[in-house]
């Protein structure tokens, strides 16, 4: 994405991180948690990727293709899944964030924005109303309702001591975090 090189590198850092922790949540014993790991793990590095500064790389135009097409690939995987689980309709929404962003850059790589100072596109508009609305929800979620005594929870039928993949308020600090990401990658197109 465009925009000055330090605030890129930290969102390439923040979103490689969330994908790295989203591959340690993918050895969860349960496999609905695991696919939405996996989801979420290539929507990190997915990110990530696409957030290196242009004065470091200019990916050539056909990556911004690749970029297109793994997306859409994630967008339909993600609208089967809705059937089962409506949380997926926040994948399919990223992941046409992704796919939207990336064929805007296949369009106009080197450009600062959609164009001649025609406002915002109706499209960027909506998705930054979805992400700042996602970001103010996985931040409330995150408020502490009562202490809860102990370090276990009961995962997959069973109770056991959570582990790091296994810990649900660490899985909603990544989704933030993602979602924070996705607004500045958003406003920066």
């Amino acid at each position: 994405m465009h925009g000055p090189a330090s605030p890129g590198w930290l969102l390439v850092a923040l979103c490689a991180a969330s994908g790295a922790y989203c591959l340690l949540r993918m050895r969860s014993p349960v496999e609905e948690q695991r696919r939405t790991a996996g989801a979420e793990a290539l929507m990190g590095f997915g990110m990530a990727a696409m957030a290196v500064p242009a004065a470091a790389a200019t990916p050539p135009r056909w990556a911004w293709f690749a970029y297109t097409a793994v997306f859409g690939a994630a967008a339909l995987r993600a609208l089967w899944s809705v059937r089962s689980s409506p949380h997926h309709l926040h994948h399919l929404v990223g992941a046409c964030a992704m796919v939207y962003m990336a064929a805007a850059m296949a369009a106009a790589p080197g450009h600062h924005g959609h164009g001649g100072g025609s406002g915002i596109p109706l499209v960027t508009g909506a998705l930054l109303v979805y992400f700042v609305g996602y970001v103010l929800r996985s931040g409330a979620r995150l408020l502490p309702v009562a202490a809860v005594a102990g370090g276990s929870g009961t995962l997959g039928g069973t109770t056991r001591p959570l582990g790091w993949g296994d810990r649900p308020e660490l899985s909603q600090a990544c989704r933030l975090s993602m979602g924070i990401a996705m607004l500045a990658m958003l406003v920066t197109l």
